[in-house]
């Protein structure tokens, strides 16, 4: 029997704010444990949040990036449930009124273009840290505790695992373009879980889902996916039935394992929470905050190809904010599109990929494009100008002359040039007049 498998994704990203959701701790990742911490993140008794209103309009941009309805009103929510790094035993979340709905994450996968619904994307308070030693045992830290996070919800859209690494990868391109957040997995600002489920091929009748959680890299996230839905498969070919759980995928053994029964929303027993207002948006803030919106990847896409560049290297000039924006500063430069898309895909990134330190500006660059696009040193000049400019530090003019590759153009100069090498060297005159071609090359 052939089966269809069904993925919804719930990606955590933290937000990049100077302090946390509900009062002044400071937010920066690598801190000392337990040292941006407070009566109010910890949960003490008569401690009252205060809303972080960058959190709120940060949030509100990823829902207009992603094509959302952003609501007037919304509210905050407790979320109960008890586990060490929660210290208030519960999550000021968002259920019945998020911030964001509706939206969609366009996606390519072998060249075919599809929308990835998205249901929410609601502003909440990221847990504290647990960190396992296998010595001592168990420690929490609490600093990442009330640090400002939205989470990302997915219509059960996506039926693989290259699909949702796509979805995953534009995401976080995008969001990287916004400036909310640093979108770093390693350091788990970016976090996702995977809602997986099969069923037989063409049925409407969703299976029984897993939740898989520790993705800690797309990479992960893909073998997880694979690895899930051929376990699936074959209990229900066994004759088993899948249970509804949460499961903690081990990257090592590339095997996941169960943590817990999945819990329903209900299990949370939400409530309005006490301590905090309604939110109230007016559509002329929510205009602001859209006006505010850089120009994103999909967009310069779009804006390089009218420029005469492919589709293969737009897609490349746009996976990073930093390339894109280098890519810009040095078309105000010289505004050569195809010729500095060329040095940038062929040279720049080549080099960034063995040292992640860009060592030759925008200015700079186009100094060195200006001189190939004028025809003072050929284009293979320009290669060795490039890496002795990279190696260096030293422009592209003092290299060039320095270096002696400054091309001749003068048609006199180049006519006295040919008559000198002619007379210094007649057997090799001899020998081209004889059919010996190659001798040109020597002259």
């Amino acid at each position: 029997m052939k089966y269809d498998t069904v993925i919804g994704l719930e990606v955590h990203c933290e937000l990049k704010t100077e302090t946390k959701c509900f009062c002044s701790c400071r937010n920066k990742f690598g801190d000392k444990p337990n040292t941006n911490c407070c009566p109010v993140c910890l949960g003490f008794p008569g401690a009252l949040p205060v809303l972080n209103k960058k959190a709120v309009e940060y949030a509100v941009i990823a829902g207009l990036a992603f094509n959302c309805s952003i609501n007037n009103e919304s509210v905050f929510e407790r979320k109960n449930y008890f586990y060490p790094d929660l210290s208030k035993a519960y999550q000021i979340s968002q259920l019945e009124k998020p911030l964001c709905i509706n939206g969609y994450v366009p996606i390519t996968v072998n060249g075919v273009e599809k929308r990835i619904r998205l249901n929410r994307i609601h502003l909440e308070e990221d847990a504290g840290k647990l960190i396992h030693d296998g010595v001592s045992g168990t420690v929490v830290d609490y600093n990442r505790g009330g640090v400002p996070l939205i989470e990302i919800v997915t219509e059960p859209d996506i039926t693989s695992a290259d699909e949702a690494v796509a979805f995953l990868e534009t995401l976080r391109n995008t969001i990287a373009y916004t400036g909310i957040s640093d979108v770093k997995m390693e350091e788990g600002s970016l976090r996702c879980d995977v809602n997986l489920s099969v069923k037989p091929a063409g049925s409407e009748v969703l299976g029984t889902r897993t939740e898989m959680k520790n993705l800690n890299s797309f990479k992960a996230v893909h073998r997880a996916i694979e690895y899930e839905q051929k376990r699936q498969i074959e209990e229900i070919e066994d004759g088993h039935r899948i249970i509804q759980e949460t499961l903690k995928w081990d990257d090592q053994l590339g095997e996941s394992r169960s943590m817990r029964s999945k819990e329903d929303s209900q299990d949370y027993r939400y409530f309005p929470d006490p301590d905090l207002l309604p939110v109230y948006i007016s559509d002329e803030q929510i205009k602001a905050l859209k006006d505010s919106l850089p120009k994103l990847p999909r967009q310069l896409k779009q804006e390089y190809m009218s420029y005469g560049l492919s589709d293969y290297d737009a897609s490349l000039l746009t996976e990073s904010k930093s390339i894109s924006d280098y890519f810009n500063l040095t078309l105000s430069y010289i505004n050569q599109p195809k010729l500095v898309a060329n040095y940038i895909i062929n040279e720049v990134l080549r080099k960034l990929k063995e040292d992640n330190n860009n060592k030759i500006d925008a200015k700079n660059l186009a100094e060195l494009l200006i001189l190939i696009d004028k025809k003072e040193i050929s284009s293979t000049a320009g290669k060795q100008v490039f890496e002795e400019m990279w190696n260096t530090g030293k422009t592209a003019n003092q290299l060039v002359d320095s270096m002696g590759l400054r091309q001749v153009n003068n048609d006199d100069e180049l006519k006295n040039y040919v008559l000198s090498a002619i007379e210094q060297f007649p057997q090799s005159v001899l020998d081209y007049k004889s059919g010996k071609t190659s001798a040109v090359g020597f002259l």
